[in-house]
């Protein structure tokens, strides 16, 4: 059985940079001769090789990085026109938001993830998750498909700060320190101190959100979160599976500039959820599509798993279908 491993060398902490060069003996203790491994720097690479490797006839991709690559992986299997219920993906955690990873049980430690890759492989032990679409219809930007979360305002900031020419360095100090969240705690922290400084001098922007085609809400919010499912315990405002069926869209109200630390702090910590509406969070949840609309139109930044996704006038978020994921 072939496998081909896409490892991104600017994905994870200094110590994670080290795990690369295993892969392939590893993989040959459990008995796997042709696993091919793909080094790339950059996440476009990535896409590229996924998307050859599965034109060759390669049904069993496994993504080394974090929610990044991992989304470069997927898009180039969707590239390659996979046939998608033959197609097993796996997420080799070696980066920054490795939350699907988490998701799916992966161990940290490179030997353990190995052995849960070649029992998978064996046994054909996966789980399923929703493939998502998002686009933008009045955009430049080329649609992408992704299993993760999303947002707008706050959250679609973040990537501005996660993702730069010095993302290397950047990515592995951080998470050297701080975990692997360090990137996205740190990406986080910067886009609310933006958002406080630039506040009083910009007009809110009102939204309107538009669920399976109909209208839900208007209003201004200081953070839009779209999640596909439960991503663990760093995004826990949902508690459906990957797979269920359906995905979720958390907007934080704006309530002043004055609560808006500590609303940012129980929505990091989950804690927000036990009291939803004295902090301000409302939620909904869609079978076929979300579509954010700021009154106005205009252009403004979304996340997209951990990439700025530039869309104009409105932003729609759509369920496409399925992925089986290679899992414990």
């Amino acid at each position: 059985m072939r496998v081909d491993v896409i490892a991104t060398t600017m994905s994870g902490s200094i110590s994670d940079w080290k795990k690369v060069e295993r892969i392939l003996p590893l993989f040959a203790s459990h008995g796997y001769e042709d696993v091919r491994l793909h080094v790339c720097e950059s996440h476009e690479e990535a896409r590229s090789a996924a998307a050859r490797a599965v034109s060759e006839g390669g049904q069993r991709p496994i993504s080394a990085g974090g929610s990044g690559t991992f989304r470069a992986v997927l898009e180039g299997c969707m590239e390659a026109k996979a046939d998608l219920d033959e197609l097993r993906l796996g997420f080799l955690r070696k980066g920054s938001a490795d939350l699907i990873g988490k998701v799916l049980e992966m161990p940290d430690e490179i030997e353990e993830a190995i052995s849960v890759f070649a029992r998978s492989l064996k046994e054909d032990q996966y789980s399923s998750a929703d493939l998502l679409r998002a686009s933008s219809p009045f955009s430049r930007e080329a649609d992408r498909h992704f299993l993760g979360y999303g947002g707008a305002e706050i959250f679609g900031r973040i990537p501005h700060y996660t993702e730069n020419r010095f993302t290397k360095y950047y990515k592995g100090i951080l998470s050297q320190f701080f975990g692997d969240l360090g990137p996205f705690t740190t990406g986080m922290a910067l886009a609310l101190v933006e958002h406080v400084l630039k506040s009083p001098f910009r007009r809110k922007r009102e939204w309107e959100i538009r669920v399976d085609g109909e209208v839900r809400e208007r209003g201004s919010f200081r953070a839009l979160i779209l999640v596909n499912g439960y991503l663990g315990p760093e995004l826990p405002f949902s508690k459906a599976p990957l797979g269920s069926g359906d995905f979720h869209l958390f907007g934080l109200k704006d309530l002043g500039l004055r609560i808006l630390p500590t609303q940012a702090r129980k929505a990091r910590s989950g804690k927000i959820l036990e009291d939803p509406d004295l902090w301000g969070l409302k939620s909904w949840t869609a079978e076929k599509s979300i579509v954010l609309a700021p009154k106005g139109g205009g252009t403004f930044p979304v996340n997209v798993d951990g990439a700025t996704f530039r869309a104009h006038d409105e932003m729609r978020f759509e369920r496409v279908g399925s992925v089986k994921l290679m899992s414990r």
